[in-house]
């Protein structure tokens, strides 16, 4: 019999489904497609974002003098989120192998694309850039977290979480001793790749 659980993940799957219809009707009606990762916008699309386009003197006028002088504070933050990167990225290269969990593809998580708007100006796209990278190194350590929480540790909190992780819903509930010890093979058993596939793909 399903469990509550497994109709929470269909419906989760169901809405994954409508929101990438929804991103290809917007790629009709904005005009543009992808080809090869890379993003192409018709001409005519092309030439209105250019008109639209605020030149860089009147965006600095227009900017708040404090948005200006915290600025090197938020830039400041690549360092620690490179570092981020690669001690994640490290540490499920050799861990994950070892536990034989299915690696996260980190290409999945983090999206650059866009600098290809043409309506945005130099200091616009860089800002989209780094946003765009440093949310998705978070949302990538997220997941690889994740995963290894369903490894070592499947048991949802007593209190509530705001938020959670995709994989907090399979976890076992706070309290289930016996349903603990049945279940933690068969969520780490969840998290090993599929057969010809050595890792780079996950659950």
């Amino acid at each position: 019999m399903p469990s509550r659980i497994d109709d929470l993940r269909r419906h989760i799957a169901q809405l994954e489904r409508e929101i990438e219809s929804e991103l290809h009707e917007a790629r009709d009606r904005w005009r543009y497609r992808v080809d090869a990762g890379r993003v192409r916008f018709e001409r005519e699309a092309r030439q209105a974002h250019a008109a639209l386009r605020q030149r860089i003197p009147p965006f600095l006028r227009d900017s708040h003098p404090l948005t200006i002088l915290t600025a090197p504070i938020i830039y400041s933050l690549i360092v620690p989120v490179m570092l981020l990167d690669l001690w994640v990225s490290a540490y499920q290269a050799i861990c994950f192998r070892a536990y034989g969990i299915a690696r996260v593809p980190r290409s999945a998580y983090i999206v650059i694309d866009r600098h290809h708007l043409g309506y945005l100006n130099g200091i616009e796209k860089l800002n989209c850039v780094f946003c765009g990278y440093t949310n998705g190194v978070f949302a990538y350590t997220r997941e690889v977290a994740g995963r290894t929480e369903q490894y070592w540790c499947p048991i949802r909190h007593a209190k509530g979480v705001r938020a959670p992780h995709p994989h907090y819903a399979e976890f076992v509930p706070f309290g289930d001793a016996e349903g603990y010890r049945k279940r933690l093979p068969l969520l780490r058993a969840e998290l090993v790749p599929p057969p010809g596939d050595p890792g780079s793909q996950g659950p």
